[in-house]
């Protein structure tokens, strides 16, 4: 029994956000905190309040850093300081590492495994553990469990769903006369993950082809709104970009037959769910990032261009350099990788899949 208060930070993106509820879930059950805190980047708070049993939401702005260096800094501080029995840090950023010292005396942390850069940390903290590139982010993040000796699941948990946002896609779908549907994503965060224009089309107009409807999805970002530009008119295609919050995409991909898609948040909340998985992999590395499998207790370590392991199948290019792990080629923030992934592969596999599956 615990009777304190946790903060957890996770200064990092959508995914990692989403991939700690596991983490806090297992703290909830086993120490029964007073409360939990998150302290997270603000274009992550959305995801973050999707976090069942957190009290309150601390957010860190980059671009406020970059206009006021150290305004943000301080302020900060003077919410969290020596206000939490227990403070853990899920990424090895000098910065989120203090966070996490100046939170509480009693300071969990990843570090590097170069202990030029990690020895002061391991000096200051109660306990640390290596943030390790080479194991799934939802292992990473249940490492702190380990330090305080508390037995971890492997399950990814599935998110939590409102009956308004249920009611509300329900509703949107019997008025379209729309009752078993693929889900297909085709932005990310970042546009170096994303298929090209012309490539995405023929994937659509192959996929048009299942008489199935396909709901396409997306948020009102300037990279959604942008391939909303370029979607070909189409009979079994249903454009929903811009048209749910996150809650409601959740609930829609509760109730899809699948994910067809880029590597990105939502491909991991399909994941969650233990739905069938179609995903486009560019340079992301697959042994930290792939979709992890609550049925096998797994995810893909390999790179090759086509594998499937329980209900996954991820898609990557046939070229030396996958995956760089980079922001596209050169750091330019584009992926010729992507380029090289063929949509009749991707079809086909959907195609077999569904023709195969009993629904």
């Amino acid at each position: 029994m615990f009777d304190g208060n946790i903060l957890v930070i996770i200064q990092r993106s959508n995914g990692d956000v989403f991939l700690s509820r596991s983490l806090i879930e297992q703290l909830q059950k086993n120490l029964k905190p007073k409360s939990i805190d998150l302290l997270v980047n603000d274009d992550t708070l959305s995801t973050a309040k999707l976090i069942p049993h957190i009290n309150e939401i601390y957010t860190f702005s980059y671009l406020k850093k970059k206009n006021n260096r150290w305004t943000q800094e301080r302020n900060l501080i003077k919410k969290i300081f020596r206000k939490y029995d227990l403070s853990i840090n899920l990424t090895a950023s000098d910065r989120s590492v203090l966070y996490a010292l100046l939170a509480s005396k009693n300071a969990i942390s990843a570090v590097e495994k170069n202990s030029k850069k990690s020895w002061w940390k391991n000096m200051l903290l109660m306990a640390t553990y290596h943030f390790d590139y080479s194991k799934h982010i939802l292992l990473n993040n249940l490492e702190p469990l380990k330090c305080m000796g508390i037995a971890l699941s492997k399950i990814q948990v599935a998110p939590s769903i409102s009956r308004i946002a249920t009611n509300s896609i329900k509703s949107k779908l019997k008025y379209l006369s729309v009752d078993k549907f693929l889900i297909f994503h085709p932005s990310a965060q970042y546009q170096y993950k994303i298929y090209s224009t012309s490539l995405r089309n023929d994937l659509l107009k192959l996929l048009n082809k299942l008489q199935l409807p396909i709901i396409v999805t997306g948020a009102r970002s300037s990279i959604d709104l942008e391939i909303q530009k370029t979607l070909p008119k189409l009979d079994n295609i249903f454009d929903f970009i811009g048209q749910t919050s996150m809650d409601e995409y959740m609930v829609l991909s509760k109730l899809s037959l699948g994910y067809v898609g880029m590597d990105t948040l939502n491909m991991h909340i399909a994941a969650a769910q233990n739905k069938p998985i179609f995903a486009i992999f560019g340079p992301t590395v697959l042994k930290t990032w792939a979709p992890w499998s609550n049925d096998l207790q797994l995810s893909a370590t390999n790179n090759i261009p086509l594998q499937t392991y329980g209900k996954i199948t991820i898609f990557q290019a046939d070229m030396k350099c996958v995956a760089c792990g980079q922001a596209g080629c050169n750091g330019e923030g584009k992926s010729l990788c992507l380029d090289q992934i063929s949509p009749k592969l991707i079809f086909n596999e959907i195609n077999d899949w569904y023709q195969n599956e009993e629904f």
